[in-house]
């Protein structure tokens, strides 16, 4: 059996040996218990290299590896991150270049390839079902919104930064454009939204009948909507799976609604929504799919 490695970089770094779309033994975690600020967001690009390597090299083990994945946030393209708003110091990086030099022994000249990390949840969630022919799309809530696509294809795909208002005061997404989804449901933006709640009790409030609250939880699953409808107009309706660490803010079934309202055309009709449980597991899957497929085309 081929075996590869998936790294999964969003808010830490998580990293497995993959064999036939599985997880192979447990995985490495950096850091290895959940932390209250980003500790990547202060990390320079090569210390987040260099700790990319240091948990490849414990899940290897010595085992001879065919290729190595990675899913990292941003724009990637040509093993570059153009540009990453949520992790600024990677803008310009030659992340693929930089992890082949750093591997040593017999991980030396292992093939490593670099996607968006929501690109790699979509092709995880496509492989564990057993479905890698068919189109999946996946949108992943975190500190950022990240929109992935399986297959992959040419192209930016940074629907998160899909421009879901023309309110001109719309304008806390972390790239600095004006009415972006990410400006809306992100974590990020809601912190600068609200400054005097966190995100869960913004949720929390609205539950309790607060207005305001209210009124902002109803824009962030209309913008999301929105975003999606985009999407359906532009490559047709289906499944969309809603992943990622801020998921359980999401109610699938507004969604569904709001999305009706959107999408009017009867040959465009037909898509849903699914909520597809946060795992480090899926995205470090996927990169190895990804990576394993590149190698090989």
């Amino acid at each position: 059996m081929r075996k590869t490695v998936g790294v999964l970089v969003m808010e830490h770094i998580a990293v497995g040996l993959v064999e036939a779309h599985k997880v192979v033994g447990a995985l490495n975690v950096y850091p290895e218990k959940p932390q209250s600020v980003d500790p990547l967001q202060s990390m320079p690009a090569e210390g987040i290299v260099d700790c990319i390597r240091q948990q490849i090299e414990k899940v290897t083990d010595g085992a001879r590896i065919e290729a190595i994945g990675i899913g990292f946030p941003g724009i990637v393209r040509n093993g570059v991150v153009e540009d990453s708003p949520n992790l600024h110091q990677a803008k310009g990086f030659a992340l693929q270049a930089a992890l082949s030099s750093a591997l040593t022994g017999k991980l030396a000249g292992t093939q490593v390839r670099v996607f968006n990390d929501a690109d790699v949840m979509a092709a995880g969630i496509a492989a564990t079902r057993g479905k890698l022919n068919k189109l999946f799309r996946v949108w992943t809530i975190g500190n950022g919104i990240g929109f992935g696509r399986y297959p992959s294809r040419e192209g930016i795909w940074e629907g998160g930064h899909s421009v879901v208002t023309l309110d001109p005061k719309e304008t806390f997404c972390g790239c600095g454009g004006k009415g972006h989804l990410e400006g809306i449901l992100g974590r990020r933006s809601m912190r600068l939204r609200f400054l005097d709640l966190e995100p869960d009790e913004v949720f929390e409030n609205a539950r309790a009948g607060d207005a305001r609250c209210k009124e902002f939880v109803t824009l962030c699953h209309r913008a999301l909507a929105a975003a999606t409808a985009t999407s359906i107009h532009m490559e047709g309706p289906g499944t969309f799976f809603v992943s990622g660490p801020e998921v359980r803010f999401i109610d699938v079934g507004l969604l569904d609604r709001l999305l009706l309202e959107m999408v009017k055309m009867s040959p465009l009709q037909g898509s849903r929504f699914e909520v597809v449980p946060t795992s480090d597991e899926m995205g470090i899957i996927g990169a190895a799919v990804n990576a394993d497929h590149a190698i090989q085309s």
